[in-house]
């Protein structure tokens, strides 16, 4: 069995010990080196030509930021991030996704003792699906680059979007820099837009606010019992399940904390199975890059019921887990690239409504 080679970075000597530890525990992994700052690591890269890099964010000499944005210019690899749960560590961290990170663990703490477990099965798990990530999708062009704050323009009806109709997007690992690539792609007046992302509670704030300083629609982190409106995107905060109440086109999130689903905490499956079943098949459904299966089966459902589906495709995923099982149960309406979707879903009433009136007419209803 071919072991997994990993590097780590980080100036403490107690977290190096600690990762160390933790992917020691895993037969697959193996921890080749260690080093304590950016220039050790850039020489040990060299010499040890690891799969997979855990950096820390917070480093002297040079920050882990500098040291990831001229290591994916100058030889891209997996890197898994290892952050605090901070309000600033998550601004850090979601640039460091931007700039071509795979994934992001939490910082442990000294008195982790009581989960050390958990922590080495979330390590352990962060590093396969580094090592199998499609890093070319995450070297992003001008990623370096500064984006402009757009000014919010005031909404305005467009004719080739459905505007009665809420669109649900799912995504995990690569998703932060695929939902900000469609959602820049879409206009102020999009319809309601319902987002679950695999995040934790701490980062989707600084995630919201990130995509409603780029995107040209409003985007909030959704708050219990919040309207739904055209213009909006709502994320699914970390660590509550987002799904939608009401009927008859006037929605409200509902958050819960309710046990995780497939694994997760907001799950991708409930929001989709709670918007499905509330919007009578007014419900488009985009499934996008992400480890695992969460999403798939509720893109399934929506696709029985007649709604559009997109999945993205392998060739622009960092990680085809979640809309390739989609894939394999036959769940997806169309398979694009990820700089296709915004442009499909403008497009989307003329070939969506043919197709529905179709069905209809089959039915004979």
């Amino acid at each position: 069995m071919k072991k997994i080679k990993v590097l780590i970075v980080d100036d403490s000597a107690l977290i190096r010990q600690m990762l160390s530890s933790a992917m020691a525990l895993a037969d697959d992994i193996d921890v080749i080196g260690m080093a304590e700052d950016a220039f050790v690591a850039r020489e040990m890269i060299k010499d040890l030509n690891p799969d997979v890099l855990t950096l820390d964010v917070e480093m002297p000499k040079m920050d882990g930021i500098s040291f990831l944005a001229n290591l994916m210019r100058l030889r891209p690899m997996p890197v898994v991030m290892i952050s605090t749960l901070t309000t600033k560590s998550s601004d850090v961290t979601l640039k460091a996704l931007e700039l071509g990170a795979v994934d992001y663990v939490a910082k442990p703490s000294a008195d982790l003792q009581g989960d050390i477990k958990g922590f080495a099965k979330e390590v352990q798990q962060k590093i396969r699906t580094a090592a199998k990530a499609n890093v070319h999708q995450l070297v992003i062009p001008d990623a370096n680059k500064n984006y402009a704050k757009v000014k919010k323009a005031p909404l305005a009806k467009i004719a080739n979007l459905i505007v009665d109709h809420i669109v649900a997007i799912g995504a995990s690992t690569g998703g932060t820099e695929a939902i900000k690539e469609v959602l820049m792609g879409l206009p102020a007046s999009c319809p309601p837009i319902v987002v679950a992302q695999h995040i934790p509670a701490n980062f989707s704030a600084s995630f919201a606010k990130r995509l409603n300083e780029l995107c040209p629609m409003r985007v909030v982190e959704a708050e219990n019992n919040q309207l739904v409106t055209a213009g909006t995107v709502y994320l699914a905060p970390g660590d509550y399940h987002l799904t939608l109440v009401g009927a008859d086109g006037k929605f409200h999130c509902k958050l819960d904390g309710k046990p995780k689903v497939n694994r997760h905490r907001p799950s991708v499956d409930v929001l989709f199975e709670s918007v499905l079943t509330r919007t009578q098949g007014k419900l488009i459904g985009v499934l996008l890059t992400g480890m695992g299966a969460d999403g798939a089966k509720g893109l399934l459902h929506m696709q029985e019921a007649g709604c559009y589906t997109i999945i993205q495709d392998e060739a622009s995923s960092v990680v085809w887990g979640m809309p390739g099982a989609a894939f394999k149960m036959g769940a997806a309406e169309d398979v694009l690239g990820l700089t296709h979707i915004a442009p499909k879903l403008m497009k989307l009433p003329t070939t969506y409504l043919r197709r529905v009136r179709s069905a209809r007419q089959a039915t004979g209803n």
